[in-house]
C-alpha cells in the first residue's frame, strides 16, 4: 500500500497505520482520512492480519481537522462534500483497532482516537474538542462519544469550553485504556494487538460488535443481541478448538473458521 499522507507496515499479525503529515501536526484533511480508512480496510480484509494499530508521531496523533480546508466552505458545500462518509466506513471495520496516542489528539484527531476500540496514550498526550473556539462543534462523533464514555458533565465541559485534558485525566474519565511513559505508546499498543491476535478471530470480531451495540441500544435488546452472537459462536471451529485446547491444557490453534 502506498499513500501520500499515511504509512503502513506489518508486524506479524498486526497491521500498523501511521498518519504522516508532520509539517501540520498530522491535521486531518479529506485525503488523509480517506487514505487511513483505506489502509485499515485493506488490513481488515487480510486474513493474516488479526488486529490493527493507528498512530501518529511523538508530537501529535492528529492535531485536528485541516482548518485551511474548511475556512471558506459553506453549509451546502460541506453537506455535498460528505467527508463523514469515510468516518462511517471506519465504523464498519470488523477487526479491533488500537490507537497509540502521543502529543495532540484534538478535534477530529480526538474523535478519531475515540472511534478506536482501545486507546493507549503517552503521558504527553492531550485530548480535546476545541471546535467551539472557531465557531463550530464536533461533527465526527465528539459530542456523542465523550458523553457515552465520560458522562454528560465532562462532555459539556469538553464541547462548551474546548480546553484539552491530560492523558492521566482522560484515563480517569474512561476515554483511555492506559497511560504509558513518553515514547512507549506504540510498543504498548503493538503488545496489546499481539495479545488480541492470539485470540479466536470470530470471537474477537463478534465481541467487538456486541460491545459497540451496547453503546447504541438499551439493556434488554443488548442482551438479546449478545445472546444471539453467543449461540452463533457455538457453530465455529474455533469454539471447538478452544474448548478442546483448554481441556487438553495446551495453546489453541485458531483459524477464524
Amino acid at each position: 500500500m502506498s499513500y501520500d499522507f499515511v504509512l503502513t507496515e506489518v508486524d506479524g499479525p498486526v497491521g500498523i497505520v501511521t498518519i504522516n503529515r508532520p509539517q501540520v501536526r498530522n491535521a486531518l484533511n479529506h485525503q488523509t482520512i480517506a487514505e487511513l480508512v483505506d489502509a485499515l480496510e485493506t488490513f481488515d480484509l487480510n486474513e493474516a492480519i488479526r488486529c490493527m494499530v493507528l498512530t501518529g508521531d511523538d508530537r501529535a496523533f492528529a492535531a485536528g481537522a485541516d482548518i485551511a480546508q474548511m475556512a471558506d466552505a459553506g453549509a451546502v458545500e460541506v453537506l455535498n462534500d460528505d467527508n463523514f462518509a469515510h468516518w462511517t466506513r471506519f465504523r464498519a471495520i470488523h477487526k479491533p483497532v488500537i490507537a497509540a496516542v502521543s502529543g495532540y489528539a484534538l478535534g477530529g484527531g480526538c474523535e478519531l482516537a475515540l472511534m478506536c476500540d482501545l486507546v493507549v496514550a503517552s503521558e504527553t498526550a492531550q485530548f480535546g474538542q476545541p471546535e467551539v473556539k472557531i465557531g463550530i462543534i464536533p461533527g465526527a462523533g465528539g459530542t456523542q462519544r465523550w458523553a457515552r464514555s465520560a458522562g454528560k458533565v465532562r462532555a459539556m465541559e469538553a464541547v462548551l469550553i474546548g480546553d484539552p485534558v491530560r492523558a492521566v485525566d482522560a484515563e480517569r474519565m474512561g476515554l483511555v485504556n492506559r497511560v504509558v511513559p513518553a515514547g512507549a505508546q506504540l510498543e504498548e499498543a503493538k503488545r496489546l494487538a499481539q495479545v488480541i491476535a492470539t485470540r479466536p478471530p470470530l470471537a474477537v470480531r463478534l465481541g467487538k460488535e456486541a460491545v459497540n451495540h451496547a453503546m447504541e441500544v438499551g439493556l434488554a435488546p443488548g442482551l438479546e443481541f449478545e445472546r444471539k452472537l453467543f449461540y452463533l459462536l457455538f457453530a465455529s471451529e474455533d469454539k471447538r478448538e478452544g474448548m478442546r485446547a483448554f481441556l487438553e491444557k495446551r495453546p489453541g490453534r485458531f483459524s477464524g473458521r
